[in-house]
């Protein structure tokens, strides 16, 4: 599970989010639902420019301090967020892996595009090409968080 955390910043006009380890990113929202659902989507667009630009994507660091919240990325952007590191990882380019699969270049951008809908078989057909293979784990949520 990819976790960062996040400063909320609560003022009368709503609340802003920064995160200590991705500074790009900041936003806002008018009520915590919000604010949560667009620090998550700040997080996947820096981190689309991120992948753009082949950087590294940064390690998450522990929550510290009550305005501190835990922002979690969906289960599909995580694993292209895995795929990424692991090309980057072993010196695998975008073509290389298009090659290795038998298919364009276009389709493996397409697999590594946050916003894009990509199929976890897809995915877990890549990560097969570089000798990973994606894990799934069920966990059991808080009832605070729910």
């Amino acid at each position: 599970m990819i976790v960062y955390p996040a400063k909320f910043d609560r003022a009368k006009d709503g609340i802003t989010v920064t995160f200590p380890d991705i500074p790009e990113a900041i936003t806002c929202g008018f009520s915590e639902r919000e604010a949560m659902e667009y620090a998550v989507d700040a997080i996947i667009t820096v981190f689309t420019e991120y992948i753009k630009r082949r950087q590294a994507i940064p390690r998450a660091s522990k929550a510290r301090g009550k305005s501190m919240r835990l922002v979690v990325l969906p289960a599909l952007e995580e694993a292209k967020i895995r795929l990424y590191e692991a090309m980057r990882e072993t010196g695998v380019r975008k073509a290389d892996l298009a090659r290795r699969m038998g298919w364009q270049k276009s389709q493996v951008d397409r697999l590594l595009d946050l916003r894009h809908r990509s199929r976890l078989d897809q995915i877990e057909a890549a990560l097969a090409k570089l000798h990973k293979r994606l894990v799934v784990n069920v966990e059991d949520v808080p009832r605070a968080a729910a």
